[in-house]
């Protein structure tokens, strides 16, 4: 069997059209996060919450993030969930479609098969009912209005210590049974999952949904290792490239225009680093864990994507006491050309005006 070759330029624009990058802009947001089966959520948002930067890095400044919010809280378009079921990505909590609801019930249902969590859950069955009782009569609720009446505590060395009715909550969202129903500020509300779920969801078993899901998870991709994928698309081999990857058949032969687009640190194009590096020939660190001294980009600092390439990372910080967008260093990655830097800087102005703030530092 004849193995599909594709050389570098062509792989980056495949992986840039999959996450709906290039200049043919989606004009929905419901639609983009079925192209991109998820959005990601982190509680960082030193310019803005990653889910919401990600959709106006793609959907542009006609994007509020009111739209999102409605979705998830009145209009029930999509849920926010952590695939715990699904080694293949790591637990973050997501937002995604509610039509793809019913390719997770199942491994939801079944989770956990063992360890920690099982045995905790096991030992503390009568706090489970307790807090699927009190969700039912006053739900939705923050997890301080629940009372803790665990029979055995959670134990961790990390943060989660402890921390009981957090951890029953996600762990009975984990299986199904509770959802989130919203957010307050940055703390979520859960209530009863059959009051915040769609009705009706058929259930696909997992075996089948799992096949599924890689197969969502690779269009969204263009490109990606066996590891992300499994046996979704067709084998390729990238020139320059020793690694095992696969493609997207429908993502082949496509015609490509490029545009200059901000993305989050979090962003799917550049979320796999062994991808990144390799195909796409940029590095990236998230340095906000590291001390102020030892990093080279910034705190939360965003890629820069230009055309069909990546070529660099903008150093900045939302002051929105201060009303600002301060800007503290564009690094080039490769030189600028004239263009590009005009493009660059055109895309922060556009940046700072959807967060309702003016530039400085630019």
């Amino acid at each position: 069997m004849m193995v599909l070759r594709l050389d570098r330029d062509e792989a980056r624009r495949i992986a840039i059209r999959a996450q709906r990058l290039d200049a043919d802009r989606p004009t929905a947001l419901l639609t983009l996060v079925q192209q991109l089966t998820f959005l990601q959520v982190d509680p960082v948002a030193a310019v803005a919450p990653s889910a919401d930067l990600i959709a106006w890095s793609r959907l542009g400044s006609t994007y509020e993030p009111a739209t999102l919010r409605q979705a998830l809280e009145t209009d029930r378009t999509m849920f926010e969930h952590k695939a715990q079921e699904d080694p293949r990505i790591a637990p973050f909590a997501m937002i995604r479609p509610a039509s793809d609801l019913g390719l997770y019930l199942d491994a939801m249902a079944a989770w956990p098969s063992g360890g920690q969590a099982r045995r905790w859950l096991d030992a503390n069955a009568s706090f489970r009912q307790d807090v699927l009782d009190r969700l039912r009569e006053a739900g939705p609720l923050l997890s301080r209005d629940v009372p803790d009446t665990s029979m055995v505590p959670w134990v961790s060395a990390g943060w989660t210590h402890n921390q009981n009715v957090t951890k029953m909550l996600e762990f009975l969202t984990a299986r199904g049974e509770v959802a989130t129903a919203g957010r307050i500020g940055r703390q979520r509300t859960w209530d009863l999952a059959e009051r915040v779920y769609p009705a009706g969801i058929t259930v696909v078993p997992e075996r089948e949904a799992q096949r599924i899901r890689d197969e969502r998870r690779l269009r969204s991709l263009g490109i990606a290792r066996p590891l992300i994928v499994g046996e979704a698309g067709e084998p390729v081999q990238i020139d320059g490239s020793n690694l095992e990857w696969r493609v997207d058949p429908d993502a082949l032969d496509q015609p490509f225009a490029g545009r200059t687009a901000l993305l989050s640190p979090f962003d799917r194009l550049i979320h796999d680093r062994v991808r990144s590096q390799d195909v796409l020939d940029f590095e990236y660190v998230l340095e906000m864990y590291k001390p102020a001294g030892r990093r080279r980009w910034g705190y939360f600092a965003l890629p820069i994507l230009h055309g069909d390439r990546l070529i660099g990372k903008l150093d900045a910080i939302a002051d929105r006491k201060g009303g600002v967008l301060q800007v503290n260093a564009i690094h080039q990655d490769v030189p600028f050309t004239a263009d590009a830097m005009a493009a660059v800087r055109a895309e922060v102005d556009q940046l700072a005006t959807w967060l309702r703030l003016r530039v400085t530092g630019l």
